[in-house]
């Protein structure tokens, strides 16, 4: 693992993904190992994939307990109940939930009638909760965090969107067409991301290069969603060398 220095994100480029996801793991251990409660935000699909899968493994041999952990998830699908093949509630629970023992698992209720309450609600749960430890995140190849997509203000909260084309595309393929991806989605906010105490950025392969290199070096603002991360006083990026290739 190296340091890169002189980029406005603290940014580790890991040897490899496995590395990568031992350190995120670490972190996180040492989070729920603590006498106090922990919540955690979390990122769904293939980036965060090894890091669950080492904490899985932590809890199956070692004993690692999450029992005092509350988890809440970035985003899902509007429409798309638990059980489809392609619901991130789906996803969580077969790769992360099924293998530990947290507390509580809260996801924004996409099949609600009054999609703008149950998103209330849900940034109310935040709060109740204590707000969130550590928000694990992914980046969209068009800058969107979470389903943040470009034009998303930094003052935006827990809301329904429209996704954009790219990322219906990039979806596609698992949806067995783009004519099955939903169109929408709800999502935390820039600014619910912002106050969690903790941001791991993670980014993977060379699909990525591009834009961790706007990430870093685009004029801040909505056209590039991910430059508004910058701003938060204990984020980090962490990312495999292609990832890092055009840095």
């Amino acid at each position: 693992m190296r340091s890169l220095s002189g980029t406005p994100i603290p940014t580790l480029v890991f040897d490899d993904r496995a590395e990568l996801a031992r350190a995120l793991a670490d972190e996180i251990e040492a989070l729920v190992r603590r006498p106090t409660a922990t919540v955690l935000g979390l990122a769904t699909g293939s980036t965060p994939l090894d890091a669950y899968r080492e904490l899985a493994r932590r809890r199956r041999e070692a004993g690692l307990s999450f029992a005092r952990t509350t988890t809440f998830n970035l985003d899902e699908f509007v429409g798309l109940p638990a059980a489809h093949a392609q619901s991130f509630r789906r996803w969580t629970r077969e790769h992360l939930f099924q293998h530990a023992d947290f507390a509580r698992t809260c996801f924004p209720d996409v099949e609600a009638a009054d999609l703008e309450a149950a998103a209330r609600a849900f940034e109310d749960a935040i709060r109740a909760a204590g707000g969130i430890d550590l928000q694990i995140l992914g980046l969209g190849r068009n800058g969107h965090v979470a389903f943040n997509e470009p034009g998303s203000a930094r003052d935006s909260r827990t809301r329904a969107v429209e996704l954009h084309p790219w990322t219906r595309e990039d979806a596609a393929r698992d949806f067995g067409g783009l004519e099955h991806v939903p169109l929408r989605a709800v999502t935390m906010g820039v600014a619910t991301i912002l106050e969690a105490r903790r941001l791991r950025v993670l980014a993977l392969g060379s699909r990525k290069a591009a834009i961790v290199r706007e990430t870093l070096r685009a004029s801040e603002g909505p056209d590039v969603p991910s430059t508004f991360l910058r701003a938060h006083p204990d984020v980090r990026l962490l990312l495999d060398g292609e990832a890092a290739a055009l840095l």
